[in-house]
Parts: structure tokens; C-alpha cells; sequence
């Protein structure tokens, strides 16, 4: 390669990875529509042509800060927001959708080891998973330490969380007592093949991120069709997510007392 031609890669990629510019090319995404966190694990999950491309930049450009990958996540995310504006990010038929993780996993994992954690997520398994199927739902993916599931109903998606949680916190773990967060909305996320993708999805998987230790988020949608269901809602005020409706409810959910 001649040497001049190197000289002009090298400093391309240094004006790429200034911090003044790459500050720059994240403002601008900021006054941009659609998710704004595009590009976390959670918004590249999938097969389909966005997330794929999602996934090649965050592999390419993972290792610095890079303005041209703001700026191609910023190219998506307003592709997305257009896209899901025009119904194209859902589906037909209506369920809910179930996240649920595991909290502080991965700081204990670090230090208890291999071994112990996938023990761990053994135990779990085999606790949250038949409370799941029991009440007709079905597990979609699993996401390191949680995963997703849908449901036909809004009850059996809220009364599976707030069932796991508790079991969950009956598991064993040597210097760690696992507890559960969940999040759930109800509405049509598009099919692909196995998997579940659209706006939807991305709006429980946002009402998850915002739930605390034992806590059961749920989104107005999902209030909307619990029916006769005895469970205890109480707003919850201080959520606040990217990716979301504006003005978006979302309410924790408890086992209602007798």
C-alpha cells in the first residue's frame, strides 16, 4: 500500500475516534427519532436485516469509540422509527411479552466462577421454566441470565412473573440470593420464524430494564386486558426509557392481598 495512502487511513481513523467527534455524531443521534440506545445487546438480538447490520457494527467497532458508529446506529434507529410509524414493526396477532432477568448476576458470577453459575442458571431453569409453561406460556429465547416468553393472555404473563419471582428467591447460591426483575407489555410483535421482533418487543424488554429487585413492571397496555385478574397495581412514576411511546404508563404489579 503506498505511503501516503496509509497516512490517509490513519488519520481518518484518528479524526473517527476523537472524542470531540464521537460526543458530536451521539448529540446528533440524541435529536434524532427512534431508540436512542440502539446498539445494546437487547436492540441487536435477531435476524433480521437491521439487527444483522446492528450486530456487524457493534463487532467491527466495539474495541474504541467511533463517531462513524454513531452515526450508522443513528442511520437504523430512524429506518426503525419510519418503519414502525408505518406498521411494518408489528404483527398481527396480540399477546404479551414477558422479559425477566436475573439481578446483580453477573457481579457474582465474576467472582463464584464458571461452575457455580451455570449452576445457578441450572437451578433457576428448572424453577421459572414450568411456571411458565403452566400457565400456556412460551419461552421464545434465553438471554444469558433471563429470557423471553409470550403469552396468549395478559394474566398468564403477569401472574407467571410475579410466580417465578417468588419461587426464585427460594434458589440456593453460595454468596448470592437470586432475585428476579421482569417487565411486560402487551401488544402484536412481528414472527420470525421462531423469535419475536417489532416495537413491541423492544418496549417490554425497555419496561424490564426499569424494574428493580423482585419487581414486576407492567405497561398500561398490559393493565388494559388483565380482566378480572386479583393482582395489586400502583404506578410506577419514575420510568423513563428510550425506545418507548412517549408518555408511556408503566405500573408495578403485586400479588393482590386478601
Amino acid at each position: 500500500m503506498p505511503r501516503y495512502l496509509e497516512r490517509t487511513i490513519a488519520a481518518l481513523r484518528d479524526f473517527d475516534g476523537r472524542d470531540g467527534v464521537v460526543r458530536a455524531a451521539h448529540a446528533l443521534r440524541g435529536r434524532l427519532p427512534g431508540d436512542r440506545s440502539y446498539g445494546d445487546p437487547l436492540s441487536v438480538v435477531g435476524d433480521e436485516p437491521p439487527q444483522l447490520i446492528g450486530q456487524r457494527l457493534a463487532t467491527a467497532m466495539n474495541a474504541r469509540p467511533s463517531a462513524v458508529r454513531e452515526l450508522g446506529f443513528g442511520a437504523i434507529q430512524v429506518w426503525q422509527a419510519v418503519s414502525e410509524a408505518q406498521g411494518r414493526g408489528r404483527g398481527e396477532r396480540p399477546m404479551a411479552i414477558l422479559f425477566v432477568d436475573l439481578v446483580r448476576f453477573s457481579d457474582w458470577a465474576l467472582e463464584a466462577g464458571d461452575d457455580a453459575a451455570l449452576d445457578l442458571l441450572r437451578q433457576v431453569g428448572r424453577t421459572v421454566d414450568p411456571v411458565i409453561i403452566e400457565r400456556d406460556g412460551l419461552i421464545v429465547k434465553r438471554l444469558g441470565d433471563g429470557l423471553m416468553a409470550v403469552f396468549d393472555e395478559a394474566s398468564q404473563a403477569v401472574d407467571a412473573a410475579l410466580c417465578a419471582g417468588e419461587r426464585v428467591r427460594g434458589v440456593n447460591a453460595d454468596g448470592y440470593d437470586p432475585e428476579l426483575r421482569a417487565g411486560i407489555h402487551f401488544g402484536k410483535p412481528r414472527k420470525l420464524g421462531s423469535d419475536y421482533f417489532g416495537v413491541d418487543v423492544n418496549v417490554a424488554a425497555r419496561v424490564a430494564d426499569a424494574a428493580g429487585p423482585s419487581q414486576v413492571l407492567v405497561s398500561e397496555a398490559v393493565c388494559e386486558h388483565l380482566g378480572g385478574a386479583e393482582v395489586s397495581l400502583r404506578r410506577h412514576w419514575r420510568f423513563k426509557a428510550e425506545g418507548t411511546p412517549k408518555g408511556l404508563k408503566v405500573f408495578s404489579a403485586e400479588v393482590a392481598s386478601g
